[in-house]
């Protein structure tokens, strides 16, 4: 868990004036002396170690998770998944998730519209019942499928898909996973419900399926593509571990006219070396996409960091609500220096506050509507009916399937970046399905 919480981070290189080391180790505890928030902390830092054991000896006795050490031979992967949703070594583009429950339990969750699979049409919601002519069947179907992907360059798969089976053959290429991804809830038109539309943000990168504009772009895009759709959307950040400050600020603007969004105060280097405190806010502008509509925040303990700034900038500058539980609390944030020997140091130097200058740290943001029970998609169905008098399944009737309409399987947004993990849950969706 705390491994996906390293977020609100910006990368920067070390002053010009900085001393030169004596050895990594020294660098590092120079660095931490001059920027670590907590100084109090760094009075027993230990100043001579090995400097092949700097996150042992000199990052661990700061006991902050947050704050690491990555060696030379490593950093670049680290900062490729800090920076990026690429997949490392090329993937096919698609998300699944497993019932043990089943014969061939492997079934297609996304399918990324920019990838592979997508160009080929696999379907989403498919089952893979073989790959690579091995049959996917029992419990070591997941890792015969995760070691087909990883060590081969083609991959044949048989998906079937509403009882009709299909055959694929994919190349693996260079995939750029999405973080804004699209779905319709409750949507059942026969029955007089007109959907309810669930905008997931999976996290906040600068570089995504958007090669541009990252997680901002995609979110930007899709509201500027559905203007014209007026049914209430659910901003969902469940499990939302956080990312780049600077994207969940401008994604929060979309939807604010005015107001601080966010402020922070900081230990920074100066261009001399030395270190100083520093504060500074945010400030929404008017005239976005997302000023107008209805929409509702949904969130969970696994919503943080950035998740959490982009939360109260939202909540606390409009009318939007924020449905869930509490959040999970991060409210510092860490920079990333690459040292002189190549070595990535992530140092939490940052504390952040709402816009009402409200600390959050160690304590979550607590929603308007609490969640009884699961923080799930039939929460925020019910408080959608309370506020914006959408008509939803009652709970006698069961659930309206979640899918896509037309228009929206086309979209570039389609994709996913987390497997599903209470596979318990979507059995009894399944059973109750048609395929």
């Amino acid at each position: 868990m705390l491994l996906c919480l390293l977020g609100c981070s910006d990368f920067i290189h070390p002053v010009k004036s900085t001393p030169e080391p004596e050895s990594e180790y020294a660098f590092n505890y120079w660095l931490l002396q001059k920027v670590y928030l907590y100084e109090d902390r760094l009075a027993d830092l230990p100043k001579d170690g090995d400097s092949d054991s700097i996150q042992q000896q000199l990052y661990s006795f700061l006991k902050d998770p947050y704050t690491t050490y990555t060696p030379p031979s490593k950093s670049e992967a680290v900062i490729t998944q800090i920076n990026t949703s690429l997949i490392v070594g090329g993937d096919i583009g698609m998300l699944y998730y497993t019932f043990n429950e089943i014969e061939h339990p492997i079934y297609i969750k996304r399918v990324y519209a920019k990838s592979p699979a997508g160009r080929a049409g696999v379907p989403r919601y498919g089952n893979i019942i073989e790959a690579n002519g091995i049959d996917l069947t029992g419990e070591r179907a997941k890792a015969i499928y995760d070691s087909i992907v990883d060590y081969s360059k083609t991959i044949d798969i048989r998906v079937v898909y509403n009882k009709d089976t299909s055959s694929f053959t994919l190349q693996k290429e260079t995939v750029y996973a999405p973080t804004v991804l699209v779905d319709t809830s409750f949507y059942n038109p026969d029955k007089g419900y007109p959907g309810i539309i669930f905008v997931s943000i999976d996290g906040f990168k600068p570089k995504t399926a958007d090669q541009v504009s990252g997680t901002y772009g995609e979110i930007k895009a899709y509201l500027d593509s559905t203007t014209t759709d007026k049914r209430v959307r659910v901003l969902d950040l469940r499990n939302n571990p956080g990312g780049h400050v600077d994207q969940c600020i401008k994604i929060a603007d979309l939807f604010s006219k005015k107001g601080t969004l966010s402020s922070r105060r900081w230990r920074a280097l100066t261009a001399d070396g030395e270190s100083a405190y520093r504060e500074s806010t945010n400030k929404a502008k008017a005239g976005d996409i997302g000023e107008n509509g209805k929409y509702i925040i949904l969130g969970n303990r696994g919503s943080a960091s950035c998740a959490e700034i982009f939360i109260a900038a939202v909540t606390e500058t409009t009318d939007i609500p924020f449905v869930g539980m509490r959040t999970f609390g991060k409210g510092i944030g860490q920079t990333s220096f690459k040292t002189y020997a190549g070595g990535l140091a992530k140092i939490t130097d940052l504390e952040f506050f709402t816009p009402n200058g409200n600390s959050y740290h160690g304590k979550g943001i607590y929603p308007k509507y609490e969640c009884e029970g699961a923080v799930n998609d039939t929460c925020a169905a019910k408080i959608a009916n309370k506020l914006y008098g959408v008509k939803i399944p009652q709970s006698s009737e069961g659930l309206a399937k979640r899918s896509m309409d037309a228009k929206e399987e086309k979209k570039e947004f389609e994709g996913g970046a987390i497997e599903w993990a209470d596979e318990k849950t979507y059995l009894k969706f399944f059973e109750k399905s048609k395929f």
